[in-house]
């Protein structure tokens, strides 16, 4: 079974809990209880979602990338997107994307620059 079958999608709690959510789809953790780890129900920073991977046994690249387009992506990938409203975290798979905000597709959502850091299980 590939990640991408075994990753479930979370909806935001809220419209400031998009890195609590790809948080729990990466992990299975219940996006509240991730809220609660953290001991933050607001936006988080990149080194709160490396931290909290890294406990959960999964790494991050050192390094960021700009992407123009999906092709430009790792297979698993950490997604830092400047949307119309404010920086917003999502998450790709194998060719899904997975935003907390705008649902499962198989393209990104509206945004002006893309940076992604590769997920390593």
């Amino acid at each position: 079974m590939s990640l991408a079958e075994k990753i479930k999608y979370v909806h935001e709690p809220t419209d400031l809990q998009c890195g609590q959510a790809v948080l729990a789809m990466l992990t299975g953790i219940d996006v509240g209880k991730v809220a609660e780890i953290l001991g933050n129900d607001r936006e988080t920073k990149l080194s709160e979602m490396k931290d909290f991977l890294m406990a959960n046994g999964i790494l991050l690249a050192g390094t960021r990338c700009e992407a123009r387009s999906a092709e430009d992506l790792p297979e698993i990938a950490l997604l830092s997107l400047e949307t119309p409203r404010c920086w917003h975290w999502s998450l790709y798979c194998e060719g899904i994307f997975y935003d907390p905000e705008h649902g499962v597709s198989d393209d990104f959502p509206e945004c002006a620059r893309k940076y992604c850091w590769e997920v390593r299980l």
